[in-house]
């Protein structure tokens, strides 16, 4: 089993066993989502998608952490690894407004950066509060991105702009809608995620999700938008 693949486990199993202490704790929630393809014979290829979030509150503090991967080979030859590091600590202003501390961490070997992280500060406001099924926030802030590469290594502030949508469909069915930018001198960073969730069971759902990562600036012979479409189990507790 290759390093990735075994990391990623370790860690959705931590988060599996993490859920455990959800209903002894009403402020703990958990969701671990993985989906992967594995195929043999004349060519073999594995595709593994993994996604893990906590998220627990505490009075007017609200903490998070995200875990997202995506790793894909053929006949034992990497071809795309990416995993993306998301925690964050929300404080509650009021009923509409917020405090969003975030820290972002992406390894993205085939992207042609070795790494880059940024830091930032934000303010948030929930709208249509007076809708029962759906959902809207909205973020803005300042912050500072580090990117390291074999060609350059550069560090730069950055604008930060964030919406989250979601939309309850029906009783078992929900749409949602993630838009970001991250904007820098050196570099501007554009993100997508589109999903629509099917609940099966009562903590087993579906998600048919695409995403979409546009970078303005990238080294030589790097492609400036990378997709993703992918099918997976959700499991909620």
């Amino acid at each position: 089993m290759n390093k990735i693949t075994s990391s990623a486990i370790t860690i959705l199993a931590l988060l599996f066993a993490m859920s455990s202490h959800a209903q002894e704790d009403n402020g703990l929630s958990t969701e671990v989502e993985l989906g992967a393809i594995f195929t043999s014979g004349n060519t073999e290829n594995e595709s593994i998608n993994f996604r893990g979030e906590v998220d627990w509150r505490r009075d007017a503090w609200e903490y998070g952490f995200l875990l997202d991967g995506f790793r894909a080979s053929q006949n034992d030859i990497r071809t795309a690894q990416r995993v993306y590091y998301v925690a964050d600590a929300n404080y509650d202003i009021n009923e509409q407004s917020f405090v969003l501390t975030r820290l972002a961490h992406e390894d993205d070997e085939f992207s042609g950066y070795d790494s880059q992280t940024d830091i930032s500060v934000n303010y948030g406001r929930n709208l249509l509060t007076t809708r029962e099924n759906m959902e809207l926030t909205l973020n803005v802030g300042v912050g500072a991105r580090q990117s390291r590469s074999e060609e350059d290594d550069f560090d730069e502030a950055i604008f930060r702009l964030a919406g989250d949508y979601e939309w309850a469909i029906s009783p078992t069915a929900t749409f949602g809608q993630h838009l970001s930018t991250e904007s820098g001198n050196e570099t501007s960073i554009f993100r997508s995620e589109s999903s629509i969730e099917t609940q099966i069971l009562d903590n087993l759902s579906l998600r048919f999700s695409f995403n979409v990562k546009h970078q303005t600036d990238v080294p030589v012979g790097r492609e400036k938008t990378d997709t993703e479409t992918a099918i997976t189990f959700v499991m909620n507790f």
